[in-house]
C-alpha cells in the first residue's frame, strides 16, 4: 500500500512561489478553511430550518440534504484545501493558486447553492464536477514531480466524485441503486482518508510536540487498520451480508484502537494542539464498533455515522485547520485561548450527538440541538479567529 510523507512546512527549499495578489488566493488552505468553516457553522442552521419546515423544500430534502451537504459541502472542501497545500510541499511543485484557485472555490460554492433548487440536474454536475477538477488539479503536479506513492489521493478524489455521481443519479431516477448507500461509500472514502493521514501525522506531531513522547507504529496494525477501512468500502459496495459486515467494523475497531494506543495519547494532555488530533481519533474505533452494532440491529446507524463524521473528522479537521494555518502563515505552533475552545466545542458536540443519545435514549432530540449548537459556535469561533490569518500574508513575507 502506498504511503505519503508528511513534514511541518519547510523553510529550506522554498517552494515556487504562488502568484502575488491577495493572500487569500496565494495557497489552497486559505479560501478553502475559511469557507468550510462558515460552511461548517451556516449549514447546521440551515438544515434545522428546513426540517423544522421555516425553509422552502430542497432538491435533497430532510436528512439527505444534511448528509450530503456535510460530506460533499465541508469535508471535501477541508480534503481539497489541504491536499494542495501538501501537495506543494511534496511534490515542490505549484498547486493552483489565484485564478484558478477562485474558480474552484467559486465551483464548490456553485454546488452548494444548486442543492437548495429545483434543478437537479445542474446541482448534480457541479457536484461531480468540484472533486473531479479537483482531482486533476492535484494529478497535475504529482505527475510532473513523479511522487507516485501519493497517486492513490487522486483515485480518491475521483471516487468521491463516483460517489456523489451515484447520490445524485439515484435521487433523479436514473440509477436503481439508493442514495444514501451512495453516501456510505463515500464516508468510506473518508475513513480511508483520516486513517491515513492520522497515522502520519498524529505519531509524528507527538514526538515533535511533546517532550519525552515515544508514540510508534507497527507494521502489522498500520495493515490491519488501514486495511479494515478498505474491506469495509469494498463490502459496503458489494452489499455484503450483515453478518460479514459487522465482522468487518468490529476488527477493525479492535486495530484502530491498538494503533491509538500505540501513539501514547496520555502524553499529550498538556499539548492541545496534539491532544486533540488524539481525542478525534478516538472516535474512529468508536464508530467502527457501533457501524459493527449498528449492521446487527443493536445500535442506532446514525449513532455510528455521527461518531465518524462529528467526532473523528469534526474534531481532526478542527485540529489541522488550526495547525496548517498557523504553520503556513509563520505563527507558533501552539493553541490559544480560542483554539482550545474551539476544541472543546467540537468534541462536546460529538459527544452531545453520540454519547448522551446512546445512554438516554429519550434526550435523543435535546442532544441533537445541544450538538448543533456546539458544532455552530465551534467552527464559527474558528472562521472569527482564523479570518485575518488566512485572509493576510504570511508573517516571514514568504509566498503561501
Amino acid at each position: 500500500m502506498p504511503v505519503i510523507q508528511i513534514a511541518e512546512p519547510r523553510r529550506q527549499p522554498s517552494p515556487p512561489a504562488a502568484g502575488r495578489g491577495l493572500a487569500l488566493w496565494q495557497l489552497g488552505f486559505r479560501p478553502f478553511y475559511l469557507a468550510a468553516s462558515l460552511f461548517a457553522a451556516l449549514s447546521i442552521a440551515l438544515w434545522g430550518l428546513q426540517y423544522a419546515g421555516a425553509l422552502p423544500q430542497a432538491y435533497l430534502n430532510g436528512p439527505l440534504w444534511h448528509a450530503h451537504e456535510m460530506l460533499f459541502g465541508f469535508v471535501l472542501a477541508v480534503i481539497v484545501g489541504f491536499l494542495f497545500t501538501a501537495g506543494r510541499n511534496w511534490t515542490n511543485q505549484p498547486t493552483p493558486t489565484g485564478g484558478p484557485l477562485a474558480a474552484l472555490v467559486l465551483l464548490w460554492l456553485a454546488a452548494r447553492v444548486l442543492v437548495l433548487t429545483p434543478w437537479g440536474w445542474a446541482a448534480a454536475a457541479a457536484n461531480v464536477a468540484f472533486p473531479a477538477a479537483a482531482a486533476i488539479a492535484l494529478a497535475v503536479p504529482f505527475v510532473r514531480a513523479g511522487n507516485r506513492r501519493n497517486y492513490f489521493f487522486v483515485g480518491l478524489l475521483l471516487l468521491l466524485a463516483a460517489a456523489a455521481a451515484w447520490v445524485h443519479l439515484g435521487l433523479l431516477g436514473v440509477l436503481p441503486w439508493p442514495p444514501m448507500a451512495g453516501l456510505q461509500v463515500a464516508l468510506d472514502a473518508v475513513l480511508f482518508i483520516v486513517s491515513v493521514m492520522a497515522g502520519r501525522v498524529v505519531p509524528m506531531f507527538t514526538n515533535n510536540g511533546v517532550r519525552g513522547a515515544q508514540a510508534t507504529r507497527q507494521p502489522w496494525v498500520e495493515k490491519a487498520a488501514l486495511g479494515s477501512v478498505l474491506a469495509l468500502l469494498a463490502a459496503d459496495l458489494l452489499q455484503v451480508p450483515a453478518g460479514l459486515l459487522a465482522v468487518i467494523a468490529a476488527v477493525g475497531a479492535v486495530a484502530h484502537l491498538w494503533r491509538w494506543l500505540l501513539w501514547q495519547p496520555w502524553t499529550t494532555l498538556r499539548t492541545p494542539i496534539v491532544w486533540v488530533l488524539h481525542a478525534a481519533y478516538l472516535w474512529v474505533p468508536v464508530h467502527l464498533a457501533l457501524r459493527a452494532a449498528a449492521v446487527l440491529g443493536w445500535a442506532s446507524t446514525s449513532l455510528a455515522t455521527h461518531a465518524l463524521t462529528v467526532g473523528a473528522v469534526g474534531g481532526m479537521v478542527i485540529g489541522m485547520m488550526t495547525r496548517t494555518a498557523r504553520g503556513h502563515t509563520a505563527r507558533p505552533l501552539r493553541a490559544d485561548r480560542a483554539d482550545v475552545a474551539s476544541y472543546l466545542l467540537v468534541l462536546g458536540a460529538a459527544l452531545m450527538r453520540v454519547l448522551l443519545p446512546l445512554l438516554v435514549p429519550s434526550l435523543a432530540y435535546a442532544a441533537v440541538l445541544a450538538s448543533a449548537t456546539l458544532w455552530s459556535a465551534g467552527f464559527g469561533l474558528y472562521a472569527l479567529r482564523y479570518w485575518p490569518v488566512l485572509t493576510q500574508p504570511r508573517l516571514d513575507g514568504r509566498p503561501g
